[in-house]
């Protein structure tokens, strides 16, 4: 969420929807890889910048550390590679216009998921206008690094390395834990992407308190923690107005004016929340609709929940079992899997560690001064068609 830059377009080089997808897709796949260059190797050249050293290196070592997480690293980012242009993968989503219900596409491997990479811009956005001119909302959204789920080693890409070493150790956490977690099918895909929001997040935090010279960088990670999570309870509260309201109106012109009325509300809510930069809220608030949200919750469903686990055991590697053995036990719901082996008591939610938000009894992340990051008066939080598979699809 933080970044637009952390999807996991699972397979891409070997799925799609038509031949010169597939061989396009290959094609600019197999670039990056040809391309790669181990990092030690440029580690040991002389003259390397060294800001471009420091984080190479921190890029390396936050490799170590996800080993010692017990993630499967494999050889994901310990190479170096290069794109033509800023983004290596442009993304596509869409969503009926009337209920928040995703577009899907269907991939070997993993199945139904709601979202398309494509290599170059006109492509998504050709796609993008005859899902329009169906009826859809779409967004199309900038991905410059990926996860082929261990397949390939993917390389970390040069130009990543204008970001600061915070950025550069949630990525490679975010998109390693997807090589070691990867529940299949659409109903599974929030959570993937949320949980690898979680563990990048959390991460990062864990990392850098570790080492010594990083207090700074510790703190930006929780502030960020925090934000993300203030900014995940933003989203399904508006997701289940949305929903209510869909529900409720008789025909499509009052649907859409009624969402109209909500997003008008949800600007001003955003507005008012205490977040430390204008980053969540400008992603939004670029061009809201049910794609954009439903790509918000994609990466921002349950970040309370993960938090609840990680307090509970006040570890990230401890969360991560108790959250993974739940997922697995019930993948058709794995957030409520996580809820039921969590079954966490108001006195349990409140209780207090260093670092984060805190929680409240009902779960949800809130700041002690600045503004609030739930309103107690929100609906309840349903299941999303996003988190239950009830999608349309090609």
């Amino acid at each position: 969420m933080r970044r637009l830059t952390a999807l996991a377009l699972a397979c891409t080089c070997a799925a799609a929807c038509s031949p010169r997808y597939v061989l396009r897709a290959g094609y600019e796949e197999a670039k990056i890889l040809w391309r790669r260059e181990p990092i030690e190797r440029v580690l040991a050249r002389p003259g390397v910048d060294p800001v471009e050293r420091r984080k190479l290196e921190t890029v390396l070592a936050a490799r170590r550390f996800a080993v010692d997480l017990g993630l499967r690293v494999g050889g994901s980012f310990a190479s170096l590679s290069y794109v033509d242009g800023d983004s290596t993968v442009h993304v596509l989503s869409a969503a009926k216009r009337t209920a928040l219900a995703p577009y899907t596409w269907w991939f070997p491997i993993v199945g139904r998921v709601p979202y398309k990479g494509f290599f170059a811009r006109a492509r998504a956005e050709a796609e993008a206008a005859a899902l329009e001119a169906r009826g859809y909302d779409t967004a199309i959204r900038p991905a410059a690094a990926f996860s082929t789920l261990g397949w390939f080693d993917d390389p970390l890409l040069r130009h990543l390395l204008r970001h600061d070493e915070g950025f550069l150790v949630n990525l490679v956490l975010h998109e390693v834990y997807h090589n070691t977690v990867y529940l299949g099918g659409a109903q599974a895909t929030a959570f993937n992407e949320s949980l690898a929001t979680f563990v990048g997040h959390r991460g990062a935090i864990a990392f850098f308190a570790t080492g010594p010279g990083h207090e700074d960088l510790a703190r930006r990670a929780e502030t960020e923690w925090e934000d993300a999570m203030c900014f995940g309870a933003f989203i399904e509260r508006l997701a289940a107005r949305l929903q209510q309201a869909y529900a409720a109106v008789p025909d499509e012109a009052a649907a859409l004016a009624a969402r109209a009325e909500i997003f008008a509300a949800a600007r001003s809510e955003l507005a008012s929340l205490p977040l430390t930069t204008d980053e969540l809220a400008h992603s939004f608030l670029e061009h809201p609709n049910n794609a954009v949200l439903l790509h918000h919750l994609l990466y921002a469903s349950g970040l309370d929940l993960f938090e609840q686990a990680y307090r509970r055991h006040g570890d990230l590697r401890g969360a991560l079992s108790l959250i993974e053995g739940a997922a697995r036990s019930a993948p058709g719901d794995p957030f409520a899997a996580v809820r039921r082996a969590l079954a966490v008591s108001p006195r349990d939610a409140q209780s207090s560690t260093s670092g984060g938000a805190a929680i409240d009894a009902a779960g949800a992340p809130v700041l002690s001064a600045g503004g609030s990051c739930r309103s107690t008066s929100a609906p309840p939080i349903e299941r999303y068609p996003i988190l239950t598979g009830n999608v349309d699809g090609a």
